[in-house]
């Protein structure tokens, strides 16, 4: 049994750590988290297993702790190949004076920056106070104390001070979307980078905090590299950080794990190391593809995409990839169509019709796609009314309803007031909290997430869809046989590389993308 396996709960890992570090060490915070363990053979066990390179509090805590509770703080630990990659070539640059590990979670980075280094100053911060125990108690088998600081913080509010010599800034910042950041946090994220020349959005997770607290507090000379999760190289609240590593950030490389690798363990993400000179002008940054963090290797390997080019692309995830020219004959979608994505209801549940909604009437009952499986089996036309469900579409004015009709719909209503339908955020926002009020039909409609390219469907029956599709409008009126032959050259056309893929390889769609599908043209699709 691994020593780990024995720590079955925080409040061991906790108590082993601090017999490790000494209560003389230890912060309040840190101290109120447990007593010191009685348990000398298991805290032998694990200085042991630290000493010889293993991280078995660090294992523990992701054991103990359930993923839920890790998500709010964005604790996710990086696997040994990539803090090697990310070293190497941190280690190729040369010696610093200091080492920045702004999310030291238990100190993976810390110890083997410490270890590389042997006269680096270490400083490591982390909001969790088990995380700096931790931390404190790896860097203390290590014998790193006395040139250790260990801070229980928030990096964009910790004491950094400047020093003459060069740091490096390395680690895994937390992974915190944007919900889990308060309204100081944000307001400071926008004025500081809006002193940076640029407009951050509020929608940014917690990563480009650290980037942009780290060009805050860098120097030129300074080095930084990052793992973060890959979606910022191609979403919109990404467009501030992809304009500063062409910039003041100084990027020099960004490397992409196949998101199908999931590379955390117990987490479903993906992961790109980025590798940045603060405060140098980019000379251009090179864009690598691994298939697994145990291929990083070296990461001065990548094709070298300008600043400028780097700078006018949409989406970084397939920079350095072959650039697709579009012939003479061929259109872009959004050229002759619009594309809109599905209706939000706010509660599924609530206006797909079912037991709790069958005495309303059928004329309010209208067929909808609420399944991307409903339009991958239905082929390239859909033409089956009978499969699809029902959606509940109530008039803004129930005024107009005939009186049999209102006492007929009372007891759908009823029931959604009991289970708090008016009070979402959709409800709350709609002109009538009960009126969905539907897009008109759309000619084709399209998935927009799966881990495949999108299906598109000629929607003959016009069947009403909600947010798992994507509908299609053309922009003038086309024939029946137009609309079939489009819904053929999108199918044929379109590639699943051309998405934002997330982790386990499932790919999203924005309207936005699929109006960027190149065709063929009308007059050559004969």
């Amino acid at each position: 049994m691994t020593t780990y396996s024995k720590m079955r709960t925080i409040e061991c890992v906790a108590s082993v750590a601090l017999a490790i570090v000494g209560k003389r060490f230890a912060t309040a915070a840190e101290k109120a988290l447990a007593s010191p363990s009685k348990d000398a053979e298991l805290v032998h066990a694990v200085r042991n297993e630290i000493a010889n390179g293993g991280d078995p509090l660090g294992d523990a805590f992701i054991a103990a702790r359930d993923a839920e509770e890790r998500r709010e703080v964005g604790a996710v630990y990086t696997p040994k190949a990539m803090i090697d990659a990310m070293l190497g070539w941190a280690f190729s640059n040369g010696v610093p004076e200091r080492v920045v590990d702004p999310g030291c979670g238990s100190g993976r980075f810390a110890v083997a920056a410490g270890n590389l280094w042997p006269d680096a100053r270490i400083v490591a911060i982390d909001t969790d106070p088990l995380a700096t125990l931790m931390t404190k108690a790896a860097l203390a088998v290590h014998q790193m104390t006395d040139r250790a600081d260990v801070l229980q913080a928030s990096y964009i509010e910790a004491d950094i001070p400047a020093i003459r010599g060069r740091t490096f800034f390395i680690g895994n910042p937390p992974y915190v979307r944007h919900h889990g950041l308060g309204s100081a946090q944000k307001e400071w994220l926008n004025s500081t980078a809006r002193s940076m020349g640029v407009k951050a959005s509020g929608l940014s997770g917690l990563h480009i905090y650290f980037f942009i607290r780290t060009l805050e507090l860098a120097k030129s000379g300074d080095l930084g590299v990052f793992v973060t999760s890959s979606e910022w190289l191609d979403v919109n609240y990404g467009q501030a950080l992809r304009q500063l590593l062409a910039g003041a950030l100084g990027g020099e490389s960004v490397h992409m794990v196949d998101p199908s690798a999931l590379p955390f363990d117990d987490t479903m993400t993906t992961a790109s190391i980025t590798c940045f000179r603060p405060g140098m002008a980019s000379g251009g940054i090179r864009f690598h593809r691994v298939r697994s963090s145990k291929d990083l290797g070296d990461l001065r390997k990548g094709k070298l995409i300008s600043p400028e080019e780097a700078r006018s692309a949409p989406k970084w995830s397939s920079a350095g990839a072959p650039m697709i020219i579009r012939a003479k004959n061929e259109i872009e979608l959004g050229e002759i169509a619009r594309v809109s994505r599905g209706q939000v209801t706010g509660n599924n549940a609530a206006w797909i019709d079912g037991e709790h909604s069958k005495l309303v009437p059928d004329r309010f009952k209208v067929p909808c796609i609420t399944k991307a499986k409903e339009l991958i089996e239905a082929g390239r036309l859909l033409g089956d009314v009978a499969s699809l469900k029902r959606l509940i579409d109530l008039p803004v004015n129930l005024g107009e309803l005939t009186p049999a009709e209102r006492k007929a719909i009372q007891p759908f209503l009823n029931w959604c007031k009991r289970e708090g339908v008016p009070g979402g955020y959709v409800a709350r926002h709609r002109k009538a909290w009960h009126a969905i009020s539907l897009y008109e039909p759309a000619p084709i409609l399209c998935t927009y997430m799966a881990r495949r390219a999108p299906v598109f469907v000629r929607n003959s029956i016009g069947a009403r869809h909600i947010n798992i599709a994507h509908g299609i409008y053309p922009r003038q009126q086309m024939s029946e046989a137009d609309l079939m032959d489009l819904v053929r050259r999108l199918n044929e056309c379109v590639r699943v590389e051309a998405g934002r893929t997330y982790a386990g390889g499932l790919t999203k769609f924005e309207p936005k993308e699929i109006e960027r599908i190149v065709i063929p043209a009308m007059s050559e699709a004969a």
